[in-house]
């Protein structure tokens, strides 16, 4: 009987390079969706930002669980996601400090706000549809090409 390791490997391998594509493919989006603000719709300029960020913490953790379910990781990046904004509520002037530098804001945010949660949330739902939608069609792809071979 042939060892399934190598394959799983393989494909893991494949999963996690998907999986690092997709986060850096998101965070140049939600960088540009920053940087031109002014030319995009009023409404992804103000929101689109938050929801890609939470879009891409989704995909660093499928990154670092390829093997768990899209439910788990999404669980996941939702509590990673709002304790980051929770976080927002503690002041301490190294935190501040830290708030003030662009590489900070971008990673801890500046200040609480609730839409930011709707916003996360709706980043998060959204990867991880089209995250279940493309595992599920690999998987009905598979299996026809299964079923043609033992024809």
């Amino acid at each position: 009987m042939r060892s399934k390791r190598p394959k799983r490997k393989a494909f893991l391998a494949r999963r996690r390079f998907a999986y690092a594509a997709a986060a850096v493919a998101t965070l140049l989006s939600g960088l540009a969706s920053r940087v031109y603000g002014n030319e995009i719709p009023r409404f992804l300029a103000i929101h689109a930002g938050d929801a890609l960020w939470a879009a891409m913490i989704y995909w660093l953790i499928r990154l670092i669980l390829p093997g768990r379910s899209t439910a788990i990781c999404a669980g996941y990046a939702l509590l990673l996601s709002f304790g980051v904004e929770f976080s927002q509520l503690y002041r301490a002037e190294w935190i501040d400090g830290l708030r003030k530098t662009t590489l900070g804001a971008l990673v801890l945010g500046r200040g609480f706000l609730l839409a930011d949660l709707v916003r996360y949330s709706a980043g998060v739902v959204c990867v991880f549809a089209l995250d279940t939608f493309a595992s599920n069609r690999r998987k009905i792809f598979r299996n026809t090409e299964t079923f043609d071979r033992n024809r």
